[in-house]
């Protein structure tokens, strides 16, 4: 802001040194006798306003902002001052104030200049600027875009940076749709121009279409940002693009390129990343990183955790990998369901007893989703390790749900037919048995014979 406001002051002394070197071609316009002929009357100061202006500029120089000021409002009298010297003097005075960091008297002193009908197009634009700018600074955001305006329909062929700051001044006022042109014509012109499109113009540029719901268009910004200015929030928003439009793989693969990267630190990007990996069905993946990320320090070793680590343990069928997780993850939890679950790992690798006495503990902890389901799974272990009654007991209770009562009459079922299957083995070896105790007393008697 500063350094433009100076620009404007650097044109106003050229142009006071300027029209001093004009009055011989004022005076040869004057001797132009051609008729029809519009001519333009050259401006100029007379020496004596050039000569305090600049004394005025040397205490600026030296700071002495005071001084310069009452040297320039003493100088300052429009009844002995053209309008073009007043022009020029109200410009310099609002440069002083500016710097003495009196905006209100700065906006007041160049809305005065502005009224002066025959000021030059140019000091005209510039002072405009000059008032958007001050009012963005003082945050008046409304007289910023009205003055803004103003400027747009005097410059035929405006730079970039006046239409991002008719942008900043719509996202302080809200009007976030409005954003959109002028951030576009900025990046248009830049390019015809060949100058360089801003990294913060696409970040304004993808807030507006983000208020918008236009995830379409956020979802190609983000990837011109990445590409120009990789950075982990640019992978995070465009993630958010791929859920919002539900392009599941992409989202994904934008986390996976953030963690390829070495951009997920925190807790719960190195979970949700663990998630992705068991939505695209790549438990394993998912387990060795919850594994991993949990050793390091990073993922807490908490109830949610370990049961995220069993779950991707056991989708990988690696039962015995999803014990000690299990096992964790129950210690600490009220509820059953995860030393329920624990137990369904000691079945699937043949650990019965133990199978047993974690289903009975989740029983007995209680919040449980699928009672009938603990019931049929704690009479497995037990049937397997031959406790029959007891695992009988276990399946009536199931077969009292109705979604489990098959299942649970199928292992009655087997059960009893085991049952029937022993006694028939038994009652078979009890009378080969008595046949071989016969022989054995018919050769005793033989023997004796």
């Amino acid at each position: 802001m500063h350094s433009k406001i100076r620009l404007s002051l650097t044109v106003c002394v050229a142009l006071i040194c300027g029209a001093l070197a004009m009055t011989t071609v004022t005076a040869a316009q004057k001797e132009d006798q051609r008729p029809k002929q519009k001519t333009r009357q050259a401006q100029a100061v007379s020496k004596a306003v050039y000569d305090k202006i600049t004394k005025a500029q040397d205490k600026v120089d030296e700071k002495d902002y005071a001084g310069a000021l009452r040297l320039l409002e003493n100088l300052y009298n429009p009844d002995k001052l053209t309008e073009y010297e007043q022009a020029n003097v109200l410009n310099y005075i609002g440069f002083v104030y500016y710097n003495m960091d009196d905006i209100d008297n700065a906006v007041r002193i160049y809305e005065l200049m502005l009224k002066i009908e025959t000021l030059e197009e140019q000091t005209r634009k510039s002072t405009t600027y000059t008032l958007a700018q001050l009012f963005t600074m003082e945050e008046q955001y409304n007289r910023a875009l009205v003055t803004l305006d103003k400027w747009f329909l005097l410059e035929p062929n405006p730079a970039p940076d006046p239409y991002i700051l008719k942008a900043q001044n719509l996202y302080q006022v809200e009007r976030y749709q409005e954003m959109i042109e002028p951030i576009e014509n900025a990046m248009r012109v830049a390019t015809n121009r060949s100058k360089t499109v801003k990294e913060d113009w696409y970040v304004l540029l993808n807030f507006a279409y983000f208020q918008q719901e236009n995830y379409y268009k956020v979802r190609d910004i983000q990837k011109i940002l990445l590409q120009s200015w990789p950075k982990k929030n640019y992978w995070f928003s465009l993630a958010g693009a791929f859920t919002e439009l539900g392009e599941d793989n992409n989202l994904i693969n934008a986390y996976g390129a953030a963690h390829t990267q070495g951009m997920l630190t925190k807790e719960s990007e190195l979970v949700t990343m663990a998630q992705l990996f068991l939505q695209r069905e790549v438990p394993y993946a998912s387990a060795k990183l919850i594994e991993k990320e949990m050793a390091a320090g990073r993922v807490a070793k908490n109830a949610k955790n370990y049961r995220l680590l069993s779950q991707a343990w056991t989708l990988a069928m690696e039962d015995e990998k999803a014990i000690p997780a299990l096992t964790a993850a129950a210690k600490l939890t009220d509820d059953g369901e995860l030393d329920l679950r624990l137990g369904n790992a000691y079945l699937n690798t043949g650990q019965y007893s133990d199978c047993a006495t974690s289903v009975r503990r989740a029983l007995r902890k209680g919040d449980l989703k699928s009672v009938d389901y603990a019931q049929i799974s704690l009479g497995m272990c037990l049937y397997n390790l031959q406790q029959y009654t007891s695992a009988i007991k276990s399946f009536r209770v199931a077969s009292r749900t109705s979604r489990s009562r098959r299942t649970a009459n199928q292992w009655i079922s087997v059960i009893n037919a085991d049952i029937a299957r022993n006694e028939q083995i038994r009652l078979a070896e009890e009378a080969a048995r008595k046949q071989r105790q016969k022989l054995v007393e018919k050769r005793a008697r033989s023997g004796r014979v």
